[in-house]
């Protein structure tokens, strides 16, 4: 099962060189991981001072700069793991360096394949019935 684990933390908690570190071991944790097959992806996120939000209401789009909630913490990056079950996802979690300083929060990944494949089924009848219609 795919697990997302988001980082969250105090984006000012960190000096470069903490950052650099945060980072290297990260990395390390990373490459153990894709030797195991366990490893799907990451991310450090750039600033919250860089974040975009968009909401749709009434069919209007609005767009501010910033983030969508003042918070002490802040989503700074993230992991996508494949692991068999959650307390593998937690063991992993622990070992992150970021959950020292913030938090992380493990959420399972829905898994969209049965939908997909439904839909790429679907898409497919309905193409053979449009070539059907046009010869």
């Amino acid at each position: 099962m795919q697990y997302m684990l988001l980082i969250y933390g105090d984006e000012n908690s960190w000096n470069e060189q903490e950052r650099k570190e945060c980072m290297l071991e990260s990395m390390a944790i990373c490459d153990e991981l894709s030797a195991q097959g366990k490893y799907v992806a990451s991310a450090p996120l750039h600033s919250v001072a860089t974040a975009t939000c968009l909401r749709v209401r009434g069919g209007k789009r609005l767009v501010t700069d910033g983030p969508f909630a003042e918070t002490t913490e802040q989503l700074g990056g993230y992991y996508i793991i494949d692991v068999d079950h959650l307390d593998e996802a937690i063991a992993i979690a622990g070992r992150l360096p970021p959950a020292k300083k913030g938090t992380v929060e493990i959420r399972p990944v829905f898994d969209v394949t049965p939908l997909r494949e439904s839909f790429v089924s679907r898409r497919s009848h309905v193409d053979s019935v449009r070539c059907r219609s046009t010869t």
